[in-house]
């Protein structure tokens, strides 16, 4: 056997053992040097989207909904992590104090959207009315019609006055869910992610799966469309999302110039103090 075929034999050797099936939908699934290789191509664009939009002064919105253990924190999180936090801001407000209980639904969140510069990554939003506030009974049958009623008009003026808006719900499986719920259990470095709240969307997945469903139908307009992510296999997902958030800008890279180093200062007589300072334990 020649070179290049023992080669070849070797690549598709390493493939295969790299590409062993997920069970979404039988798709094989993503290595892990792969799926860093990939990332990291989107992330260096997320980074000329983000001059892009300082150059512009271009105001964008990205709301990310989903059912608990969807995969939002882990999908925000890769896109915020070579990007500037005072260009891109995630907003993830608490729950509502009683005098935000008394307050538009969408109050609390005007005043956390962009100016010029910006990109505000929700997670979660103003939709909390129609999914979490609508089946936990924290709002009225008729709050819930007037949102999901109202809900489009609001973001129809939001992009009337430049506003880019982007909404992705991630769409998670009953099994799949219920897999990530056990993991939080489990796993003593995620016991932190499993509220009572979660437990409670646990038991009542149909009642949330009618909440969607009536939200989809509601708030999916023209002007302000909802976009899936499937999202059982979360490297997949997160590949997807960030390609979709990229493709839906006509954005230019911003011309580059390397600034040169200064030289450094001569010392002058500065001579390094004798001192006593209290130094972390060197453990590794």
């Amino acid at each position: 056997m020649g070179n290049k075929a023992r080669n070849k034999k070797k690549q598709e050797s390493k493939l295969d053992s790299n590409t062993q099936h997920s069970g979404v939908n039988g798709q094989p699934k993503i290595g892990k040097n792969q799926y860093e290789a990939e990332i990291f191509k989107l992330q260096v664009e997320l980074v000329k989207l983000q001059d892009w939009v300082k150059a512009t002064n271009a105001r964008i919105v990205i709301i990310f909904e989903g059912r608990d253990a969807a995969g939002k924190g882990g999908m925000i999180k890769r896109i915020m992590e070579r990007v500037s936090p005072r260009i891109f801001r995630v907003v993830a407000l608490p729950a509502p104090t009683e005098r935000q209980k008394t307050q538009l639904p969408a109050q609390r969140y005007v005043e956390q959207l962009p100016a010029g510069g910006e990109v505000v990554i929700f997670d979660r939003s103003w939709y909390n009315r129609a999914g979490v506030e609508y089946v936990m009974g924290f709002c009225t049958e008729e709050e819930h019609r007037e949102f999901l009623r109202d809900c489009p008009l609001f973001e129809g003026f939001l992009v009337s006055q430049g506003i880019i808006l982007l909404k992705y719900w991630l769409e998670v499986s009953e099994k799949e869910q219920h897999k990530r719920f056990l993991a939080r259990i489990e796993d003593p470095s995620k016991r932190w992610k499993l509220s009572p709240m979660d437990l409670e969307s646990h038991r009542r997945w149909y009642d949330y799966s009618r909440a969607r469903d009536a939200m989809l139908a509601a708030t999916d307009t023209a002007a302000s469309p909802w976009h899936v992510v499937p999202s059982d296999d979360k490297k997949r997902a997160r590949l997807n999302c960030i390609a979709h958030i990229l493709s839906s800008f006509s954005y230019e890279e911003i011309p580059y110039t390397p600034p040169k180093l200064p030289p450094r200062q001569k010392p002058k007589g500065y001579v390094e103090p004798k001192q006593m300072h209290r130094t972390v334990p060197q453990l590794w």
